[in-house]
């Protein structure tokens, strides 16, 4: 099992799991689905299971920690002259920031330590190197947990929550473990926040036969998106980002429109069978996804695109940089000398560029996964600084910004500038992402269309045929629920019959259509690996 989408997945460990859960009494069912978490880790990466472990134990004892100061902190306030208040609560500041300090060091230092080591080690000797020095320092390799990359940021969430007092800390050690290392969220996200699915974890609630139909609904839709898609692809996108150099720069953009397409619902997909994975036990976890192709902006693109992650970086990075003091002094003497709109940009522009610089980073240890974080961050800032331009500009050319040809232009730029971006991001480092975009300028070349050569690199006329009609079928999902209108549960309302022919319609399709035998390798879970 390395994945959601494997057949031992779904059809042995999550029917064993749902079935002991529903045996089960309902005070204990939280009991299995905890024992049901470390299990799916241990058979995925071993013994590394005592990092989370480490975890678990580290925000529980450090949370009850931050507790105890509070409720002191508040006993004493309570106690006070009104005078004094002020003073009491600004003495316990101090003490309540080393020990959140002392968290967020311990789960951030790990996880550079254990993923960024060899990365930040090579760049070290280059730079040595560089300057004529023999000096050198170890390239460490460590292997890594699953998931460590979502786990880290949900327990230093979780520590930020109960220092500002959002939630109070959790003394239930057997919630708060099942909250880091739910199964369904482990590996790929959604990020969680306590508040979102804490509570929901311990109630028990029984499988009921609407969660256990929309929880299969769920994961048959995206195990579609995955195997029909993103495996169909997979060789053609592995041939032309390995061996770019032999192919045209037209075939580099199609292999960049179908990483695209891969990454996409090889992720979304993926969410798919997570979410419906909770559901059947009639948990809600967040949406990670919400029609990101729709988009108008680079923005509204990030807003709508791993959700969970871009509003972790919001709430997290972004909101307490631009509002610390420095910045809000900052903004105060930009707003006087720039006006309303410039000033208030140099403040929240260095918060925007520590979150996509921290976003590149947490996704990869690669220049090329930094690169895509600056990346974005100069396309929105830009996106910012131009904004009075192009109103004016429109303005003075009679152009409907709410009309449909500019709403459409807006729409097709953004899906280019992300297709761009993903280029970068797939690439085998940030040198060969450099090179293929400049084979795409200039060696760009339709010869292999027309000489048939495009139908020779791993997928056929009938594979894109296979993968046209079904992303045809994701967008018209997709554009039904841009409008409002929820397919499952439409489908839920249809009479037997009709009901029963969509569930086997999709089951047909997915086993007639899906990706199956030696001329196709699976992708690996894409998200899994950051």
């Amino acid at each position: 099992m390395d994945s959601y989408c494997s057949p031992l997945y779904f059809a042995f460990f999550l029917p064993v799991v749902v079935l002991l859960y529903a045996v089960m009494p309902q005070r204990h069912r939280w009991k299995v689905l905890l024992l049901a978490s470390w299990a799916f880790f241990w058979w995925i990466s071993g013994k590394l299971l005592v990092y989370l472990l480490l975890s678990i134990l580290a925000v529980h004892y450090l949370g009850l920690w931050m507790g105890s100061l509070l409720t002191e902190r508040d006993g004493m306030v309570r106690a006070a002259e009104r005078s004094e208040r002020k003073a009491i609560r600004a003495a316990y500041v101090g003490k309540l920031r080393a020990v959140l300090a002392a968290g967020i060091l311990f789960h951030l230092g790990l996880l550079l330590v254990l993923k960024y080591a060899a990365f930040f080690g090579s760049n070290i000797n280059t730079m040595l190197s560089a300057l004529g020095l023999r000096w050198s320092v170890p390239e460490l390799q460590f292997a890594l947990p699953i998931g460590i990359s979502f786990y880290t940021l949900q327990a230093v969430s979780y520590l930020i929550d109960v220092y500002r007092g959002t939630i109070p800390p959790d003394r239930n050690l057997g919630r708060l473990a099942l909250y880091m290392s739910f199964f369904p969220a482990l590996m790929e996200g959604p990020i969680c926040r306590y508040s979102d699915t804490a509570s929901q974890l311990l109630e028990g609630r029984p499988v009921a036969w609407h969660n256990l139909t929309f929880g299969i609904q769920r994961i048959l839709w995206g195990l579609t998106k995955k195997m029909v898609v993103a495996d169909r692809l997979n060789p053609l996108i592995k041939e032309v980002f390995s061996n770019y150099q032999n192919h045209t720069g037209a075939a580099v953009a199609l292999a960049m429109v179908c990483y695209t397409c891969q990454l996409y619902t090889e992720f979304s997909g993926t969410m798919d069978v997570v979410i419906g994975s909770a559901e059947i036990f009639g948990i809600t976890l967040p949406e990670n996804f919400r029609q990101p192709f729709f988009s108008h902006t680079i923005s509204e693109f990030w807003t709508r695109w791993h959700i969970t992650l871009g509003t972790w970086f919001r709430d997290y990075i972004f909101y307490p940089v631009s509002l610390s003091g420095p910045m809000k002094k900052l903004t105060s003497s930009a707003r006087k000398k720039l006006g309303n709109h410039f000033g208030p940009l140099i403040a929240s522009s260095f918060a925007l560029f520590c979150v996509w610089f921290s976003n590149g980073l947490w996704h990869g240890a690669g220049w090329n996964y930094i690169f895509f974080g600056l990346y974005h961050f100069g396309l929105i800032l830009c996106g910012s600084l131009f904004e009075p331009l192009s109103r004016s500009l429109a303005g003075k050319l009679h152009i409907d910004r709410q009309g449909k040809p500019w709403r459409a232009w807006q729409l097709a730029r953004t899906v280019v500038l992300v297709n761009i971006g993903e280029l970068f991001f797939r690439a085998e480092g940030l040198r060969a992402g450099m090179r293929m975009f400049r084979r795409m300028v200039t060696h760009f070349s339709l010869a292999p269309f027309l000489d048939g050569r495009v139908l020779q690199m791993g997928v056929d006329g009938k594979d894109f045929v296979i993968v046209g009609v079904t992303m045809a079928l994701v967008l018209g999902v997709s554009l039904l629920h841009e409008r409002g209108i929820s397919v499952r549960a439409w489908v839920a309302a249809r009479k037997t019959p009709v009901r029963w022919a969509c569930y086997y319609a999709l089951i047909l399709f997915l086993i007639i259509f899906g990706a199956y035998g030696s001329a196709y390798s699976p992708v690996d879970p894409i998200y899994a690996g950051f």
